[in-house]
């Protein structure tokens, strides 16, 4: 009985949240916001109505914590102007081949945002 009860426990101990950082440098001439979207559920970092914002020609390291093998995308804009977009944009409604990662415990991606 008591095997079983582990056996059990062991099957059912969820799965681990993988810490990792995004790198952002911001080479335009006017700052950024920015959100990260899960393609694998509903998630988005900073997440509550909040974005990142990025200064003009600033680096900004953002730590998340993920799912591991999470389908991540990032979406930024111009802070003030959400017409003029990289990624998959402010709304998360944009095709982008190159602006998603996958979420790997204790690795850092690197988000370019040149003009």
């Amino acid at each position: 009985m008591i095997r079983a009860l582990l056996a059990a426990l062991l099957l059912t101990t969820p799965a681990f949240a993988a810490d990792m950082s995004v790198f952002v440098r911001n080479q335009r001439l006017d700052g950024v916001a920015l959100e990260l979207f899960s393609r694998d559920s509903e998630k988005v970092w900073p997440g509550g109505d909040k974005v990142f914002l990025i200064r003009p020609g600033a680096k900004k390291s953002v730590p998340i914590s993920c799912e591991p093998g999470e389908h991540i995308c990032w979406g930024a804009w111009v802070n003030g102007d959400d017409s003029i977009t990289a990624g998959v944009g402010p709304d998360n409604d944009r095709p982008c081949d190159t602006c998603c990662f996958i979420c790997t415990e204790h690795s850092t991606e690197t988000v370019d945002l040149a003009e």
